[in-house]
Order: C-alpha cells, then structure tokens, then sequence
C-alpha cells in the first residue's frame, strides 16, 4: 500500500519532476478502485452533477450533495489525499460563507482539501480559507462554473489578451497560498508558460503535456458517460458495453425462469 499523500508531497513531486496522477470520482465503489490502483489524489468534483446526476451542467449541485458524495468517496478511500470541488455560490457570496462552507466540507466528509474556480477575483476568497488552515487547489481556465459567460465549454485563452488574464489569474491563486492548481481547456503553449512560472504544480484537463499531473473523469475513461465526448479524454476501457450486455442477459434470464436456479434459493 502506498503511502498516503499530504499536500507538501503533491508540491515536492513537481519539485523532483514527478507527475501527478488524480482522478475524479463520486461513490464509495470506484473510490475503493482508484485507491488500491496508486492514484495520488481524488477529486469529488461537482461535475456530479453531468456526470452522476445528469444535469445539463454543474450549477445545480449543493454544499449537502458534495458532501454526501464525498463522504463516500473518503471511505472507499481513506488513504487517498481527497479534494472536494465547492459548488456554485458556496464560495462566490462572501468571504464568510466561503470559510463556513469549505469547512463544511472539511469537517463533515474527512476530505483534506477544497477547490474552487476562478483567478484573481476569487484571490481574496482562497487566501481567508487558506487562513483558516484549510488547503485550497485552485482553477482557472475553462471553469465550468462560468458556462453561461464563456457562452458554453469553449477552450479558452486563444486570443492574447484572454492568455494574459489566465496567467495573471494563475498567479494571483499562487500568491493567494492555494497548493495547486487546475488548468482546463487551454492551450499547451499557455499551460506550458503557467507551469514554468509557478512554483505549484500545475494539474491539466485538456491542456496539454507539460502540466505538473493530469486529471479525468473515471466515468470518462471507462466509457460510461455518453452525453460528450472531450477531445482531451483517452478511454481505457469501454465497460458501457460490458453491463449492456450483463443486463440484457439478466432480463433475459429472468424472462426465461434461467434465473434463479436452485443454486440460488436457500433450503
């Protein structure tokens, strides 16, 4: 078993050159999965709520859903270092209601770590709950969160001005004491300047190979989520198929009195 990751060991690894693997995940099952697999850190992410929930985006997820989730994701994984995402308008009203909500999410699920979006707007907010000894991962880039002003998930950072302003954000979270920070849908070039002009690592959803780690979705490499289909995810598997068909062959049994046999009945 591996030992299990602390924030300072997420920044060393970028300080000895070493990538760090992260996956999201939502339940106790995969969590379990994940974990005895070596992954170096979890993300609940309230991209729950597209993926798990199926709503149209992530707006709609609660405080109360990310910790229900999140609390099944640290018992099906104990040993993983675990951040949990902050919901929309948990964090975006005050200053107060960011500290009372990130550590709800601390205290109540036994997660180590929040993270939130935005750049250098949200410095002030990362650096009262980074205050309060609560570690932060940040995010900039496409934030989900934004959907309706970026006008859909669109990459972002093309046009010069908009890859000034990512940078000065990525900054601005750095400076604000956040551990590490999520760079999504941007372009390599841009991921690659953030990366090199920061001193904590830089972790990458679609944007390119020289961030610091990689994060994906398990529902994504494995097949399981068929409402998109990112340029950035490589599927392992295609296990979509696999329970098609084992749930085909159940109905079928059942249908057919095959199932159960008296293998399955107790005497």
């Amino acid at each position: 078993m591996k030992t299990k990751r602390t924030v300072l060991d997420i920044g060393r690894m970028k300080q000895d050159g070493e990538k760090i693997s992260v996956l999201t995940a939502y339940d106790y099952p995969f969590a379990k999965l994940i974990g005895e697999a070596g992954i170096d850190m979890l993300l609940v992410g309230d991209s729950v709520g597209s993926v798990f929930s199926g709503y149209d985006n992530t707006l709609p997820v609660t405080v109360e859903e990310m910790i229900y989730h999140s609390r099944a994701v640290v018992r099906g994984a104990p040993d993983v270092l675990t951040v949990v995402d902050m919901p929309f308008m948990s964090y975006q009203t005050d200053i107060r209601d960011a500290r009372i909500n990130a550590g709800r999410l601390i205290k109540e699920t036994g997660a180590q770590a929040v993270k939130l979006e935005g750049g250098e707007p949200m410095a002030e907010t990362i650096r009262a709950i980074v205050d309060i000894d609560i570690p932060v991962v940040g995010h900039v880039g496409l934030t989900p969160q934004s959907i309706h002003r970026m006008g859909g998930f669109k990459v972002q950072g093309r046009e010069q001005e908009q890859a000034r302003r990512i940078l000065a954000d990525a900054l601005a979270i750095e400076q604000a004491g956040a551990f590490a920070l999520v760079l999504e849908g941007i372009p390599g070039p841009l991921a690659e300047e953030i990366t090199a002009r920061l001193t904590i690592p830089t972790i990458g959803i679609g944007a390119g190979v020289h961030c610091d780690g990689q994060v994906l979705v398990i529902h994504d490499i494995l097949g399981l989520c068929d409402k998109y289909s990112p340029k950035f995810v490589k599927r392992y598997a295609d296990i979509s198929t696999t329970i098609a068909s084992a749930v085909n062959n159940y109905v079928r049994d059942v249908k057919s009195g095959a199932f159960p046999t008296d293998d399955h009945s107790f005497k």
